[in-house]
C-alpha cells in the first residue's frame, strides 16, 4: 500500500504533512531514500558526538591556515627579499596553533537551569476599598 502523494488520505497524518515535508521543502515524506532530518523539538543538546565533529572541523581549518601561511612568508621573501611582511605572516602564524585549541576545546553555553516562567503583577488580584453599611437593629 503506497503513498503516491495524491488525496486519497489527505485527513489522515495531514497535520504533520500539512503539504511539505519535515524541512517545509513540499517533499514526500514517505519516500525511502529520505535523509533529511526531523526538526528539534526539544531544547535538548546535540550529541557528544555531533559536538565532537564540529570541534574537529573549527581545529582543522585553522590549523590547515598555518601551513599556507608559510609557505607564502617563504614565497614573499624569496620573490620580494622583504623580510617584514615574511616576519608578520610567520608571526601571524606563530599563535594559530593555540588558537585553534583553544576554539577547538570551547564547548557550546549551557543552558540555563532557571525556568522562565510569567510573574503576575501583584495589582491584578486586590481588592478595591468601599465602605460596607451596617444594619442596627
Amino acid at each position: 500500500m503506497g503513498h503516491d502523494g495524491g488525496d486519497e488520505d489527505a485527513g489522515r497524518g495531514e497535520q504533520y504533512r500539512g503539504g511539505s515535508g519535515f524541512d517545509g521543502t513540499g517533499s514526500d515524506l514517505s519516500s525511502a531514500s529520505s535523509t533529511r532530518k526531523p526538526p528539534r523539538i526539544t531544547e535538548a543538546q546535540e550529541s557528544f558526538e555531533a559536538q565532537q565533529r564540529v570541534r574537529i572541523r573549527k581545529y582543522a581549518l585553522l590549523m590547515g591556515f598555518r601551513i599556507p601561511a608559510l609557505v607564502i612568508a617563504v614565497i614573499v621573501y624569496s620573490t620580494w627579499n622583504n623580510v617584514w611582511a615574511a616576519l608578520i605572516i610567520v608571526a601571524i602564524s606563530i599563535p594559530l596553533p593555540w588558537i585553534a585549541v583553544l576554539i577547538a576545546n570551547d564547548a557550546p553555553p549551557r543552558r540555563k537551569d532557571k525556568l522562565r516562567r510569567y510573574e503576575r503583577p501583584a495589582h491584578d488580584r486586590q481588592l478595591e476599598p468601599r465602605t460596607h453599611h451596617t444594619i442596627e437593629g
